[in-house]
């Protein structure tokens, strides 16, 4: 059945069309004549295909096929991308480093896909109560209608989040009096889209309710799991003008964070997969490998321009394999990222960052500290290999599990300081026992702030690669700390560091390789089987040695990060202007992305640019 719903979201894609590719208006519009409003409404499955035709708009490279998956939502200090001597600011890679332009396409894009999205949900809110399947259908009927409203309330977060007060419409375009619309207040945006969610969850039922819709449709807790980030991300802070702050009454939404995730979590319809790795691994294939139902909902990928280039271009890197062709890359994890998990008892590290590349010969080749893939998204876990022509893979993007719920509770409980059956850490620690297993937990301080900080690591961890990280880091305020610890750490990886208070003393020059045949295997298996000199990865890489082992193959460690000498550091990845890490940072404008030039002249200057872009 899950087959069944992917490829009607894939038929979808050419029903009820209603595109903005090259509009006048950030908004347009076919006329409701054209659209035959009424036999599009007038019975559950017609009303099903309009629907279909919303949830595509979140699947493709513009939306979470690629640039609301891993090109815009880099930049934290998890995963981010290196700039060129000669900085494009249009380029992507321009995004995660803080310097792109109004020009950059990807924004354009994406920006115009979400409101496509939106019109399409407007349309389909606006007529599904008004048709004349409504009274017959009513069940079936207000279930589509909460879709269409969550839909609505996903797409609305994604622009906020990125650009702040963006337009907002709430009726088809057909019955505005005024296309162009100036920016919208978000935090009336958000009380807004918070309103309809918590209609939506009266409209849509639990998943052993809806045995068709698996995690590919909206449930009523993929309608609450929305909800609370949403909710998070209002509390939290934002940038307004050139200033950071948080609603006064900010604690009102933690609330509604905390006792939607409570929902979920006492109705046991879904929990954690005890194998991190299986979690991603169901992303990528009709073979589930999620029985627990961790993966509360996902966007649906199938086919041309509802595919993903999830696989193909983010993440373990596939170099002209014999057995699966030439795919991965993408947004690279910090050196400080890779670090940051503990050695050898967390099952999370060699999923979350894959530290080598498969050849021409099907063999292992270690990439440097510098060149860590996010092993999250594999060719080798789909149907396709080395002799398929597609180009895209139809690996699905997670945007709710429950991994998150139970963190999501974690923090609102904490900074509520109040709690019911869970408490902060218990809710903490049941996210943890699956990274740790039988190992020792890390300790978590019990204070507010002690417990805040661990949880903020945490999620670090646990969640690095699915593009959560940079939106985490701004609400909380501390996307800048977050950079400039990072900076701070760095140069303690590079060649001939100083050692005093090093972090990372451990850490090698260079490693030295055999190379190993990739089978395939788990990822713990196929990392800790590639042949180092000194041992397995849980050894090289956190073992400082000066040997030169024949018959090795020498791969720069701190010596790929940079280098010092005399004193003085050379590392264009750490301090260039142009190649270093968010090296067009600035506090209180960074947090926000431009208005696409596109937009802005197709608006007839209604909207307002972003301080600090042209």
């Amino acid at each position: 059945m899950n087959k069944h719903i992917k490829y009607s979201l894939w038929t979808a894609a050419f029903a009820s069309m209603i595109t903005l590719g090259s509009c006048k208006k950030f908004l347009d519009y076919n006329s409701p004549s054209a659209l035959n409003i009424e036999q599009t409404f007038a019975n559950p499955d017609n009303t099903n295909n309009e629907l279909l035709s919303v949830y595509n708009k979140a699947a493709g490279r513009s939306a979470f096929g690629a640039n609301l998956s891993f090109i815009i939502p880099a930049g934290g200090d998890d995963f981010s991308s290196q700039g060129a001597s000669s900085f494009d600011p249009a380029n992507n890679y321009a995004i995660p480093n803080f310097g792109v332009s109004s020009m950059a396409g990807s924004l354009y894009d994406t920006y115009t896909a979400l409101y496509a999205g939106i019109e399409r949900a407007n349309i389909a809110i606006k007529y599904i109560p008004k048709s004349s399947g409504f009274s017959s259908n009513k069940t079936i009927m207000q279930r589509y209608l909460g879709e269409a409203l969550t839909l609505r309330a996903l797409f609305y977060y994604e622009l906020i989040i990125n650009w702040g007060d963006v337009p907002a419409t709430f009726v088809p375009s057909a019955d505005l009096t005024n296309q162009f619309i100036p920016n919208s207040d978000r935090d009336s945006t958000y009380d807004k889209i918070l309103a309809d969610l918590k209609q939506a969850e009266d409209y849509v039922g639990w998943r052993s309710e809806l045995s068709d819709y698996g995690s590919y449709r909206i449930t009523k807790a993929a309608v609450k799991g929305i909800r609370a980030r949403i909710a998070l991300a209002c509390g939290g802070y934002a940038l307004h003008d050139d200033k950071m702050v948080r609603k006064a009454d900010y604690q009102k939404y933690y609330q509604i964070a905390m006792d939607e995730c409570r929902d979920i979590i006492k109705s046991g319809e879904h929990g954690l997969n005890p194998v991190y790795e299986n979690i991603f691994k169901t992303l990528h294939t009709p073979t589930r490998y999620d029985d627990a139902r961790e993966i509360i909902f996902e966007i649906a990928m199938w086919g041309g321009m509802n595919d993903s280039d999830l696989a193909r271009s983010f993440g373990t890197w596939f170099n002209t394999s014999p057995t699966w062709g030439k795919s991965g890359g993408g947004p690279t994890a910090l050196p400080t990222y890779f670090y940051a998990f503990q050695n050898g008892t967390d099952a999370r590290r060699d999923v979350t960052v894959s530290t080598y590349t498969v050849n021409g010969l099907d063999q292992k080749v270690c990439n440097g500290l510098v060149g860590l893939n996010c092993g999250k998204f594999r060719k080798s876990w789909t149907t396709f290999t080395a002799s398929s022509t597609l180009l895209t893979f139809g690996v699905n993007w997670p945007v709710i599990r429950y991994a998150d719920i139970l963190m999501m509770y974690a923090e609102a409980a904490n900074e509520l300081q109040t709690f019911t059956e869970l408490s902060p850490a218990d809710a903490l620690a049941m996210v943890q026992k699956r990274a740790y297993g039988s190992n020792p937990l890390p300790v978590v301080p019990k204070d507010k702030d002690g417990f805040f900080n661990a949880l903020v690591q945490e999620r670090m961890l646990e969640f690095g690669g699915e593009g959560l990280r940079k939106y985490d880091l701004i609400r909380w305020n501390l996307l800048g700390t977050k950079i400039a610890e990072t900076k701070a750490k760095l140069p303690y990886l590079c060649l001939g560091a100083p050692m005093d208070n090093n972090p990372y003393p451990y850490a090698s020059d260079h490693v030295w390789q055999l190379a190993a045949p990739f089978t395939n295997k788990d990822c713990t298996t196929e990392e800790s089987s590639i042949q180092y000199y000194g041992g397995n990865n849980n050894v090289a890489f956190y073992t400082y040695s000066t040997a030169s082992p024949a018959g090795y193959a020498r791969v720069y460690w701190r010596r790929q990060v940079g280098s010092w000498a005399n004193g003085v550091l050379t590392a264009p990845y750490i301090n260039d202007p142009n190649q270093g890490y968010a090296c067009k940072f600035e506090a209180n404008r960074a947090e926000l992305l431009p208005y696409p030039q596109k937009v802005m002249i197709e608006n007839r200057g209604a909207i307002k640019q972003n301080k600090g872009y042209n």
